[in-house]
């Protein structure tokens, strides 16, 4: 019977849940139906949508914008307008730490008056300790940090790496250096954390590890390259060596200190031929190539993938496949955005606040355009769905009650508390039914791919009708809390369950609607907040980055 109670909700109540399916074309899904409404007839991309957007950015142009507006007026598009302040801090907040605002936070950034506080934001939320949690989570999927078949890195190993991943994010480690651990050192798997990035690989022949390097550090695929091309890149892995100890699934990790009898020749992916000397160690002369400044992949690579994890794709799309046919879509940015890396000094928090404080990154999610291309060419922020670790936690936030993960497989048997959020897992192994079921990757390629943000019918379906969703709303410590604190008064109840589950307030006629709802004959009002919950849970508005 549930589910019939959460469907007359959405319907009674004529929210953003709604609007999944009333938006008129030309405006994204997830508005609301009396908003969309004010949109200007014949035009329809003049008006200004409260409470998404505001008229005048209130933040300067820097050169992210300079490169993105020429690309824009090229292809005929105009730029969506900024958006407001409240969807500012809600995205700020998902796209920097993975978490969403709570009510106090959202209250005091509205209220602040200051006009730099967009980039104090900003400043703020790069030095949280939750940045380096979901960063940390981003990297490991990449770097294919997971314990189980195929990776097979066995639990300690799998702690030992994550440990590392998130130490380097949290202490801003130069990316550059960041790289050359990770190709260059030797050691127990189980003690140096970076070694496991040449155990994470589903294969250990040196052509294999020349394709993870080339994946993660160059976004190339060299399956796509030439077979000299790829033996000669393989010839700097041909040395690497992997010894058992006498410890459980322990390995050291190193390079073959049997030297060849002579100089043998490698050959770099922009067709130089080294001689390597039998005392040199390959990975490190690879490595001195890879990071040198004018190294035409390293940092162009490292951008493309930033810029895809904030913006949804990447300048060349997608952010793994880079290739002299797979041409960027703005080169002018990419460069841009190259050289400001390189220049910092391989300062990955650089060029997060270069993005996060351009008006590009602040625009406001309904395009100004009918082209299908404003997205590719980011004439809008694009609306995508919250990844599946970060929406349970999100649910988890509001629900007052973590997930329990276990993993019995490998042995030993791991155990995860349920107040360890789930951005923070180490372990591409442990999963849920819920993980599996809203996209989150298998960590077996390393490949952006693997993680499907895509919506589906079994999601919507049991975000309508979960138990466990029923569960969380219907215990919610945190909704009788706020129910008790706005005492008996309908309105403030409503207010603070916007600002809690859509960390913004309710617009006037959403607030009507809501209240016409709750006096309806035989409902309690604490029902009605429940349904209210469930309504805004189950909306784009919440489900999607905006």
């Amino acid at each position: 019977m549930r589910i019939f109670t959460a469907f007359w909700a959405l319907c009674a109540l004529s929210l953003c849940a709604q609007a999944v399916f009333a938006a008129p074309a030309g405006a994204p899904s997830f508005l609301p139906v009396t908003v969309v409404q004010e949109r200007c007839v014949p035009c329809g991309f003049d008006a200004v949508h409260a409470p998404y957007e505001v008229a005048e950015s209130p933040v300067p142009a820097n050169g992210v914008d300079t490169a993105v507006l020429a690309s824009l007026q090229g292809h005929g598009m105009e730029p969506a307008r900024p958006c407001s302040d409240a969807v500012f801090i809600r995205r700020a907040f998902l796209d920097v730490i993975g978490t969403l605002p709570s009510p106090m936070e959202v209250n005091f950034f509205l209220q602040d008056k200051r006009p730099d506080k967009r980039a104090v934001l900003v400043d703020g939320l790069l030095a949280r300790d939750e940045f380096a949690d979901y960063w940390a989570m981003k990297w490991c999927d990449a770097l294919r940090v997971k314990a189980e078949f195929p990776i097979n890195l066995w639990p300690n190993a799998v702690q030992a790496y994550h440990r590392w991943i998130h130490d380097a994010l949290r202490g801003n480690m130069p990316y550059n250096e960041f790289a050359k651990a990770l190709l260059t050192s030797s050691g127990s798997n189980f003690r140096v954390g970076p070694v496991n990035f040449y155990r994470a690989l589903q294969g250990r022949k040196p052509a294999d590890i020349a394709g993870a390097v080339a994946l993660t550090f160059m976004g190339a695929r060299i399956d796509k390259w030439p077979e000299a091309q790829r033996a000669g890149m393989a010839a700097f892995f041909s040395r690497i060596l992997y010894k058992k100890t006498d410890e459980w699934k322990e390995e050291i990790v190193c390079l073959d200190p049997k030297m060849p009898d002579a100089p043998f020749p490698a050959t770099l992916p922009d067709g130089v031929t080294l001689q390597i000397a039998p005392d040199q160690d390959p990975r490190a002369v690879f490595t001195t190539w890879l990071t040198a400044k004018d190294n035409p992949w390293f940092a162009r690579a490292a951008v493309n993938r930033i810029w895809c994890w904030l913006m949804g794709r990447g300048i060349i799309h997608e952010a793994d496949d880079i290739r002299p046919d797979n041409p960027p879509v703005n080169p002018e940015l990419l460069a841009y955005l190259e050289k400001e890396l390189v220049i910092s000094g391989y300062d990955l928090r650089h060029v997060y606040k270069l993005i996060l404080n351009s008006r590009s990154y602040q625009q406001s999610p309904i395009p100004r355009t009918n082209s299908p291309d404003a997205e590719k060419y980011f004439a809008c922020y694009p609306v995508r769905r919250l990844e599946a670790e970060v929406l349970i936690d999100a649910l988890d936030g509001f629900g007052g009650k973590g997930e329990s993960y276990s993993s019995a497989i490998p042995e030993p048997f791991a155990f995860i508390p349920e107040d360890l959020r789930t951005i923070t897992l180490a372990d591409g192994s442990t999963t849920s039914a819920f993980l599996e079921m809203f996209g989150r990757p298998t960590r077996d390629t390393g490949l952006e791919s693997e993680r499907n943000n895509q919506s589906s019918d079994a999601q919507r379906l049991y975000m309508l009708n979960s138990t466990a969703i029923q569960k969380k709303i219907e215990n919610s410590e945190r909704l009788r809390a706020l129910f008790q604190g706005a005492k008996g008064k309908p309105a403030e109840v409503v207010r603070r369950i916007y600002m809690n589950v859509l960390s913004r307030p309710p617009t006037k006629d959403e607030m009507e609607a809501i209240l016409a709802y709750s006096r309806t004959p035989g409902l309690l009002p604490r029902q009605a907040a429940a349904d209210l919950v469930w309504a805004l849970i189950n909306s784009k508005e919440f489900l999607f980055r905006h």
